[in-house]
């Protein structure tokens, strides 16, 4: 695809996200090295999330942000990333016999078979290959691993799709909405959010931030059963109405998905 294309696409999918006025967000500068954070990482934020909330210059609105943030942090770096009804893309060289990708079981844990079982507790995606390296290194000698993990996200409301999908924790968060066919005609961009468990865990602002950003499902803390909501409008004029609904068709032919 001609790179104007793809550039256009993805200009025209922000637009209407970049058309509603920022609020106040939590100041935390996102500085990840790679698109699957690191502990380091995720230690970093948790720093700047704790000066935050301890500041005297932030609204209460800001610092209750921060906090939520910040727990999330501590529960991830406490019990990793991997949940059930994710899975791990694994290859391990010599053993062909093994399954190429493996289900996470209660624990968490994954079963291997002549392996036996292998936790996963207190272990980030960006730790999988080398945790799995070390842990077949008890029984095999100098182990070549590779290694990726995949979460399981729901992805709902007024796009072509609806459904689970099984996605790469590396993947951009406009890039997974693009996975269950793209908004709809009638979609309301300015209010896509994220839920876990039924409660708001990016709200429509953090998540307009989070795709003009590029920030990856990783990068959001996204964990298997989070539901991607895109709502349907209710209303407005008919003119924006059928700019958003140019937009979005260009956006959806022409806005280019990884492969994994």
């Amino acid at each position: 695809m001609d790179h104007r294309l793809r550039r256009f696409a993805t200009l025209a999918f922000l637009w209407v996200l970049s058309s509603t006025p920022a609020e106040a967000q939590v100041p935390v500068e996102f500085r990840p090295g790679s698109s699957v954070v690191s502990r380091e990482d995720l230690l970093d934020l948790l720093r700047q999330y704790e000066e935050a909330i301890e500041s005297p210059a932030y609204s209460d609105r800001i610092k209750a942000n921060a906090r939520a943030n910040a727990d999330r942090i501590r529960r991830r770096l406490d019990e990793g990333d991997f949940q059930v009804g994710d899975r791990i893309v694994l290859a391990i060289q010599g053993e062909p016999n093994l399954p190429d990708t493996v289900a996470v079981e209660p624990g968490p844990r994954i079963t291997l078979p002549l392996f036996g079982t292998i936790s996963m507790r207190g272990v980030l995606r960006a730790e999988v290959q080398e945790h799995l390296t070390r842990e077949l290194g008890k029984v095999i000698r100098d182990p070549v691993v590779q290694a990726r993990g995949l979460m399981r996200l729901s992805v709902q409301g007024a796009v072509a799709r609806p459904g689970f999908y099984l996605v790469p924790a590396d993947m951009l968060l406009s890039e997974a909405l693009m996975l269950a066919g793209g908004p709809a005609a009638n979609a309301d961009l300015p209010e896509l959010r994220v839920e876990r468990g039924g409660q708001p865990m990016l709200t429509a602002q953090e998540a307009q931030v989070a795709v003009q950003d590029g920030r990856t499902l990783d990068q959001l803390s996204l964990q298997a059963g989070d539901q991607i909501m895109l709502p349907e409008e209710d209303g407005g004029s008919l003119l924006y109405s059928l700019g958003r609904f140019a937009l979005v068709t260009v956006s959806t032919v022409f806005l280019g998905i990884r492969v994994f």
